[in-house]
């Protein structure tokens, strides 16, 4: 587990483009087929050149690509990351997951362009469940910031700067990984995935 303070930054601009980024994995949660990751340039990334995307169009509802970091585990934590819901028919989704034990079991906030709103779950054997959420406009096409405080049993939850929801929960008490979430045929691009041990 980390010591307070210490911090990952993951920009992507160093990493070859097309391939999977250093340091990190791709997984699953669900059905369908596997997620596809990969560095791309992007002129409009918050930090150029490169980006992260999701490009793997499968239309499977109950489907979560996962891009998990490899270094470190974090208890305590403040996560957030910049995203941008690029295409999807049934999903235009972006999240961050924390505390993940495995693909299976973790926390996951995520915002969605389709739906207009702002989702706190935990998943567990697969299973994800809803504890807490928000309604507000999620603009596709555009660049937003995601960011949680995860302290304990109390969860946080900033969408572009503005507090949108707290909330308790107990299921994962333990350290575990963070990384980047989307959800069936959501093509998503994320840039500057920071975290920050509390």
């Amino acid at each position: 587990m980390q010591a307070s303070g210490q911090q990952l930054i993951y920009n992507f601009d160093s990493d070859p483009v097309g391939q999977v980024p250093a340091k990190f994995h791709s997984a699953r949660t669900g059905h369908g087929s596997e997620s596809k990751w990969a560095v791309m340039a992007d002129p409009t990334a918050p930090s150029k050149p490169n980006v992260v995307a999701q490009t793997s169009t499968d239309t499977t509802d109950y489907r979560f690509p996962l891009l998990i970091a490899d270094q470190a585990s974090f208890k305590d934590l403040d996560i957030s990351v910049k995203f941008k819901a690029v295409s999807g028919r049934v999903d235009q989704a972006g999240g961050l997951v924390f505390r993940l034990k495995d693909p299976n079991n973790y926390y996951i906030v995520r915002a969605n362009a389709l739906e207009d709103n702002y989702r706190l779950y935990h998943v567990v054997d697969g299973r994800r469940r809803q504890f807490a959420g928000a309604n507000f406009k999620v603009t596709s096409g555009a660049w937003h910031e995601l960011r949680v405080v995860a302290i304990g049993t109390k969860f946080t939850c900033y969408y572009d700067g503005e507090k949108k929801i707290e909330a308790s929960d107990d299921t994962f008490k333990d350290a575990g990984k963070v990384g980047l979430w989307t959800k069936a045929d959501s093509v998503t691009s994320f840039d500057d995935l920071k975290v920050v041990a509390k």
